[in-house]
């Protein structure tokens, strides 16, 4: 189990860094776009398309990234009352309904890739297919759903993995 457990945190180490890179990306497009608009009165060709298309990529890795480790926003006022093992079935009873609902947005995502593939949708600009950016996006959703399905394993059979990952977390058994 070693091996599989070393390759699944090298897995969700490296979606995070592809969430973080992805920020990057979005902050120094909007810089550029900003500097050559103030200083230069001019603009990168298609600097809008790219902006929406680069910050829905950056929101659905943004999921990925927080859905493994519990970043998101949470209401706790259940949770916080309950003991040790009703904790836990919240737990994993939230991270399920979570899996549900972004396997099944990654699917109508998908769909969209597809319908923009299709449809031969292109920039303003440039005329560049949207569909690859559309498609970055989706295999973002995609290792949401991945890194979901582990945290919900580790969840069930080794909660104590995630207590060793997050001390601070407020995972219990």
């Amino acid at each position: 189990m070693t091996n599989k457990k070393n390759f699944a945190d090298r897995m969700i180490s490296t979606i995070e860094w592809l969430a973080a890179m992805f920020v990057g990306i979005v902050a120094l497009n909007i810089f550029v776009a900003v500097v050559l608009r103030k200083f230069f009165s001019t603009s990168i060709p298609d600097a809008y398309d790219f902006g929406r298309m680069l910050l829905g990529i950056l929101i659905f890795w943004g999921i990925a990234a927080t859905s493994y480790r519990g970043g998101h926003i949470t209401v706790d006022l259940i949770w916080s009352t309950a003991g040790p093992r009703l904790k836990r079935l919240i737990d994993i009873f939230a991270t399920l309904v979570l899996l549900f609902v972004v396997t099944v947005q990654t699917a109508m995502l998908f769909d969209k890739v597809r319908g923009t593939y299709v449809d031969h949708v292109l920039t303003y600009d440039l005329n560049i297919p949207t569909w690859p950016f559309y498609a970055v996006a989706w295999a973002g959703d995609v290792s949401a759903v991945v890194l979901i399905a582990i945290r919900t394993w580790r969840l069930i059979f080794h909660p104590e993995a995630l207590r060793q990952e997050h001390p601070a977390h407020h995972t219990t058994e």
